[in-house]
């Protein structure tokens, strides 16, 4: 879990500008600190280098523009990211030992390789099916408790029972249950995917682990299945839904659920996906 505020603000500053060429000095100075002290401190919360991070962040954002815009050039998409074309074959393929065009080619094969449940088998819904469950809408924004996590989605039962006793006190009847997510499973390895376990509170809540999540105009996915589905419910609004709209992905806002229904005995939920579009 990341502690530290001070590097929950570095880290939604470098996904808000992952098409910029952001530096350290850009983000210890964006977090009023040195960049030597900001070094230390992040690496020991995350694991990672500042400038590995935001190497990271960068090549997977387009390496998800590259599954979800499938007629976009992929020259057009690594200049998005500053890159020039040999530059970013070469750093992509680096990363993800492909090339960008053998990655865009098999998005569709390594998406069906569910991460979690690895012998799960499943199909991807129709896009009359996905659309027949999904409403455009504007969805408000929602002031939070929040805790963010790094790794496998696979630990969120255990994540939610420690986070609901540890602000139990903040529960009120009108509380509302979101996950926010910043990575596709697809795209991501499981250790690396970021999310926030959150659940609604008043403006005013002292506690310094607070935040805003954006509404604003969304595709509500109105999920109501067993967990082991959500999964495929994502990987076929990436794939077959966007893909066949006039909506595109607003990667400037993330993606959330929230949560309606939970069954801990069987796993069944009821839940609304936001897919944030423009």
């Amino acid at each position: 879990m990341i502690t530290s505020e001070i590097i929950n603000r570095a880290i939604d500053y470098i996904l808000i500008h992952g098409e910029e060429k952001i530096t350290l000095d850009d983000v210890a100075r964006h977090c009023h600190f040195s960049k030597f002290y900001f070094s230390r401190l992040f690496k020991a919360q995350t694991g990672e280098s500042v400038c590995g991070f935001i190497r990271r962040i960068r090549l997977e954002q387009s390496a998800l523009r590259l599954k979800v815009e499938r007629e976009r050039p992929i020259t057009d998409i690594s200049a998005d990211y500053g890159y020039s074309s040999s530059n970013y074959s070469s750093a992509f393929k680096l990363h993800y030992h492909t090339t960008p065009v053998k990655f865009r080619k098999n998005s569709y094969q390594r998406s069906m390789e569910h991460p979690f449940f690895h012998d799960e088998s499943w199909h991807m819904e129709s896009f009359e099916e996905c659309r027949g469950k999904i409403t455009i809408k504007t969805v408000p924004d929602y002031p939070v408790i929040y805790e963010r996590r790094f790794g496998s989605y696979e630990n969120l039962s255990a994540d939610w029972n420690r986070f609901l006793e540890a602000y139990g006190n903040y529960l009120k009847p009108d509380t509302v249950f979101l996950e926010r997510t910043y990575d596709d499973p697809a795209v991501t390895e499981a250790k690396n995917c970021l999310y926030d376990i959150c659940m609604t509170v008043e403006e005013d809540c002292p506690l310094e682990n607070t935040t805003v999540i954006q509404g604003g105009k969304c595709a509500v996915y109105h999920f109501k299945d067993h967990a082991r589905h959500i999964y495929g419910t994502y990987q076929t609004l990436l794939l077959v839904w966007l893909p066949k709209t006039g909506y595109e992905l607003d990667q400037s806002r993330s993606l959330f659920d929230v949560y309606y229904q939970v069954d801990t005995d069987t796993m069944y939920m009821e839940l609304d996906i936001c897919l944030p579009v423009r």
